[in-house]
């Protein structure tokens, strides 16, 4: 059966063209057409295996229609936006999407950013429990605990945290963590890889994780 994506996009000459690309790639297309106001129930409705989200539609906001969408699925999310703006893309990260994309963008690009999507959200999860530093990272169930506290993880932090603790003491480079991430550095904005670290600590810190257990270096990578 195809993979269905859900285009929730206002510009019809747009989505009409990101429909008929992602169709002649094989994929099932549903996109959202009507007031806004209901944008997120139907695209939870809609079950698809991944969601490309406009940020600027008519009167809604798309940062709230992820973060409401993120609320009741962990469906990935692939934001589109023709605003370059750091925090916009910080913002969209921070509520729960998985990727994001500037336009105009090249259909090759929005392809191998919804590829990898879909491939990382369809791989098996390890019910391997991994401990560094008083820190357990349970893969199975996406959780990680410190301390009698456990919290659970984004799909991002998950990777992130699993490439970094199966090889503690060693500073892994950027480029390697992005392509866990997304199987692929070639397309993906470097700064998206820091938001998402960001975001990683920001839990880790709830959990009362000291700040020094995950360390940066600059310019070459991240380790623990």
């Amino acid at each position: 059966m195809a993979q269905r994506i859900y285009i929730i996009e206002d510009d019809t000459a747009l989505r009409t063209e990101l429909a008929h690309v992602l169709e002649l790639s094989g994929y099932a297309v549903g996109a959202y057409e009507g007031t806004w106001a209901d944008t997120a129930a139907r695209a939870l409705a809609a079950e698809a295996d991944c969601i490309v989200l406009d940020l600027k539609l008519p009167g809604a906001d798309g940062h709230s229609i992820c973060r409401d969408i993120r609320a009741h699925s962990d469906v990935p999310i692939l934001m589109l936006t023709s605003s370059e703006s750091e925090f916009d893309e910080v913002m969209a990260m921070n509520l729960g999407a998985d990727d994001y994309v500037v336009k105009p963008y090249r259909p090759a690009v929005l392809l191998a950013h919804l590829q990898a999507l879909l491939r990382r959200s369809a791989t098996p999860a390890s019910d391997m429990v991994i401990r560094h530093k008083g820190v357990e990272l349970n893969v199975g169930s996406a959780t990680v605990s410190f301390a009698g506290r456990t919290a659970e993880l984004t799909r991002n932090e998950l990777r992130i945290l699993q490439t970094l603790m199966r090889n503690p003491g060693i500073v892994v480079p950027r480029s390697e963590i992005m392509c866990a991430l997304w199987e692929s550095d070639a397309f993906i904005d470097d700064n998206t890889l820091t938001v998402n670290v960001n975001r990683l600590r920001k839990t880790l810190g709830a959990l009362g994780v000291p700040d020094d257990f995950l360390t940066t270096r600059r310019g070459v990578g991240y380790t623990v």
